[in-house]
């Protein structure tokens, strides 16, 4: 169950894996909101369905999180539980998983109508540096009280939730495989190297710091790709980034959201991931890793559970752009470097396979439906 149908990570990231549980048991979506991943999970073959709805999840976000509005909100939030929870019955589901926050309050009502076992799918770390002071505690207060189980994107996402004696379970991310091998072009020399960031272009994904330190690099990459865009109302800072990128005159590449960044990443010498809040997980980097990128990448949060340093690409702490700016100059400046890390990195990525991260979920599952089963 997903509140919003636009393509952003955790909603790609659901898909792939809604896809590859098919394998093992019955799955379908059931969207609250129109948007181009309603069309792509049909085109799937996956069960689809569209709850109609006025309410406009943009109403209550973590900037407009005053007490009332979250309130009012939050009240909206359960009478469309009450619907999901009918078509819960009618799908004959036996386990909800609910893939966001905003959707826990809504499945929490549905689980309850449909008599089956809640499971909260969380993809963002419930931490006072990207909920808020005040609404991380409530959400991990919730998620305690309403959720039955968990599904985690990264241990550094389960370590900010309060799950009790609750059932968990790490789940990567995985990719999906390709079929065959995938050309390369080869790591090209200092003066052409070409650099990427991919991701939603969002205040927190630092890709104005990106920029900042880029532009002292040296020397400065002959090509510089921002790969994504801009959703939930964050089109002011999609303007203020090219702005930037005209007053340091860098050459910026804007290309708007991709669907699957692969072609232009096997085209890319390092692949760059500047958050500057911890990541949950970092889908990005792995995707990078097994386009054969040298990978730059910010610690605490996913990635470094993806990345040993030095090995298979290189971490700096979050927002520290001095760090950022020598990452990219040892890289941009030694090439054998970046051959044996970019080589490390794809074999590193075959570990995230989505087809073992979906027989775990499918595992996962069942256990907590037989577990509920012998509770009723």
């Amino acid at each position: 169950m997903a509140h919003t149908a636009e393509p952003s990570g955790a909603e790609l990231a659901t898909l792939r894996l809604a896809h590859a549980l098919r394998a093992h048991l019955d799955t379908a979506i059931v969207y609250t909101a129109d948007g181009p991943m309603v069309g792509r999970t049909r085109e799937r073959g996956i069960e689809t369905r569209l709850l109609p709805t006025t309410f406009d999840s943009r109403s209550i976000t973590i900037r407009r999180s005053d007490p009332r509005r979250l309130l009012a909100g939050g009240a909206r939030l359960l009478r469309i539980g009450w619907a999901l929870g009918a078509a819960a019955r009618e799908l004959g589901a036996t386990v909800l998983v609910a893939e966001s926050s905003k959707a826990l309050l809504m499945g929490a009502v549905a689980a309850r109508r449909a008599r089956i076992p809640l499971v909260w799918q969380v993809h963002d770390r419930i931490a006072a540096d990207y909920f808020g002071a005040r609404l991380a505690p409530l959400i991990r207060t919730l998620g305690r009280i309403l959720a039955n189980a968990y599904i985690a994107n990264s241990r550094a996402t389960l370590a900010t939730l309060s799950t009790g004696s609750r059932p968990t379970l790490v789940a990567y991310p995985g990719l999906e495989p390709r079929p065959g091998p995938s050309p390369r072009a080869p790591q090209r020399p200092p003066e052409q190297t070409v650099v990427a960031v991919v991701g939603r272009l969002a205040p927190w994904k630092g890709q104005d710091l990106f920029l900042r330190a880029v532009a002292e690099a040296k020397p400065v990459p002959r090509q510089i790709l921002l790969i994504g865009g801009a959703f939930f109302d964050e089109h002011s800072y999609a303007d203020r980034l090219r702005r930037l990128a005209a007053d340091l005159d860098l050459p910026v590449t804007f290309t708007g959201h991709v669907d699957d960044p692969e072609d232009l990443l096997r085209h890319t010498d390092i692949l760059v991931h500047c958050s500057v809040l911890p990541e949950p997980f970092g889908q990005v980097v792995v995707e990078g890793m097994r386009a054969g990128c040298a990978v730059i990448a910010t610690r605490p949060g996913g990635p470094a559970e993806v990345i040993e340093p030095g090995v298979h690409g290189l971490l700096v702490d979050a927002g520290n752009r001095l760090q950022l700016t020598a990452a990219l100059d040892t890289l941009i400046q030694d090439h054998r470097l970046r051959t044996t890390l970019a080589d490390a990195a794809r074999l590193r990525a075959q570990s995230f396979d989505i087809t073992e991260s979906a027989r775990a979920v499918a595992a996962f599952l069942h256990s907590v439906q037989r577990k509920r089963v012998r509770r009723g």
